[in-house]
């Protein structure tokens, strides 16, 4: 604000220079025409006259009234000398009245002029004045003054005006800045408000929600500060959304480890068991039945022990799958990877119908074939654990696009919605309706999905009973970068 008055101010004094000085310059030629009119009447009828008759200067001017109150008239000649006088100096109506020039000033009046035609001077006792020399025929020099005065109060009244109309245009032209720019900087005080209050909200742990927003009325988009007050709002619901993405990673990794530790936990205290028991069975016993309690003990230790290998080799494929490792790009088929896949599915669950949809060319992606024979059992165990006996089951290959697509279909009960969001988070398990059966780590459809995220692909579910497919599309030209 302080900037703006300034700036303001020094067009108003520009402009009142000029304005001064325009007026002044304006009213300096008015005085010096009427000037030389004076002039050339009074030495025009001056001829053959001498300094005396100054005092009968209605004489001289045939007897009219000079017009112009301190009209100043002196004359000069060989013969009689220098002389003036000054008419109706302080009279309000001009009558003639004259006061007759002193010798001091009359000198004042030839310094000035010093031989030069017209001329300004300040006169004693008189004041400022504009005089003009002329001379007669005869000899006779006459000069001629009118008063500068009235150019000099119109001028001070001008710029008294002047700086009384800028003070009063600088007071108000800063309260109606300092109005506009409170109201204009409203919004961005309503943003740094809601910045406070967001910055004092503890946002490193636990659950957090910022609910603080910039007013809709300070966030207008069409007005620059209103853009800032939006901008913030998307911010904090960027913010916002992330805090709670965070928040459900970490109860997320916090389910995966108490899951991780429930697995593993069993297996571990099912081969402690069996180890105790087989030491006690050599302590306690002799014989064939010990041979048979020791043998039962270690085959049930190396179940289990498979079992948690399974599980850590399952965690250890997901974590390098997050790294972006353990796939060695290829040429694969999916058509003969499907059919090789459903081969070796059909013969663990009899009970079921299958089926298989595959092109008669070959459908080419770039990808590692091991991980996505892995896709295709593990879609393909998922259907036959969590449908019951004589349910159908489809496997097909399609080309759509530049994609390509592989569905596994069945006709089972369907997948219950509440769990539909979570079907691929690590160690996911399924309603009632698709109840776990073998004894899986829950760890299958993870891996599927972080397999085909591996390859610049997609996997989908949809269900509802008696119709249930999983999609997997992979592109079918190289990504760049992979």
């Amino acid at each position: 604000m302080t900037a703006v008055i300034g700036f303001v101010s020094l067009i108003l004094v520009i402009v009142a220079v000029i304005t001064s000085a325009t007026l002044g310059n304006t009213l300096e030629q008015q005085l010096e025409q009427k000037l030389k009119g004076y002039a050339a009447s009074i030495t025009l009828q001056w001829v053959g006259r001498t300094a005396p008759e100054l005092a009968t200067i209605d004489y001289v001017l045939n007897g009219k009234n000079p017009g112009v109150p301190g009209l100043l008239l002196a004359v000069s000649s060989a013969e009689a000398g220098t002389s003036g006088v000054v008419f109706d100096r302080s009279q309000n109506e001009l009558n003639g009245a004259s006061e007759t020039l002193t010798s001091a000033q009359l000198t004042q009046i030839d310094e000035a002029l010093h031989g030069e035609a017209y001329a300004t001077v300040t006169i004693d006792d008189l004041g400022s004045y504009r005089v003009v020399a002329t001379s007669t025929p005869t000899g006779v020099v006459v000069v001629t003054g009118l008063p500068r005065g009235d150019i000099q109060n119109q001028l001070a009244t001008l710029l008294t005006v002047i700086v009384l109309a800028t003070l009063g245009g600088l007071i108000l032209l800063a309260l109606t800045t300092a109005i506009t720019i409170r109201v204009g900087l409203r919004p961005l005080r309503a943003v740094a408000a809601t910045a406070t209050r967001v910055a004092n909200q503890p946002l490193d742990r636990g659950e957090v929600e910022i609910t603080e927003r910039v007013p809709a009325s300070e966030a207008d988009p069409r007005t620059e500060t209103g853009l800032v007050g939006a901008a913030l709002n998307k911010l904090l619901d960027h913010v916002n959304t992330s805090l709670s993405a965070r928040q459900r990673n970490e109860e997320r990794m916090r389910q995966f480890v108490a899951d991780a530790s429930h697995e593993l936990r069993t297996p571990l205290a099912s081969i402690r068991g069996y180890s105790e028991l087989s030491l006690r069975a050599l302590s306690q016993q002799q014989g064939p039945a010990a041979i048979e309690g020791t043998t039962t003990s270690l085959e049930r230790i190396q179940a289990q022990s498979l079992r948690m290998t399974r599980l850590v080799e399952d965690l250890l494929l997901l974590a390098r799958l997050d790294e972006g490792r353990e796939l060695v790009y290829g040429t694969v088929d999916l058509a003969q990877l499907a059919l090789e896949g459903l081969s070796d599915a059909r013969p663990t669950a009899p009970e079921h119908r299958w089926n298989i949809d595959v092109p008669d060319e070959p459908v080419v992606v770039v990808g590692d074939t091991g991980r996505l024979h892995q896709v295709v059992t593990n879609l393909l165990a998922n259907a036959r654990t969590h449908t019951p006996a004589g349910t159908e089951i489809t496997l097909s290959v399609t080309r759509e696009g530049d994609e390509a697509v592989l569905r596994v279909h069945d006709d089972g009960p369907g997948i219950d919605p509440a769990v539909r969001e979570e079907l691929f988070a690590r160690f996911a398990r399924g309603d009632s309706s698709r109840a776990r059966q073998t004894g899986g780590t829950g760890l299958g459809l993870a891996i599927a999905k972080a397999i085909v995220e591996g390859h610049h692909g997609r996997i989908e579910v949809s269900s509802v009973p008696g119709d249930t497919t999983f999609s997997v599309h992979l592109p079918l030209s190289p990504v760049l970068g992979a």
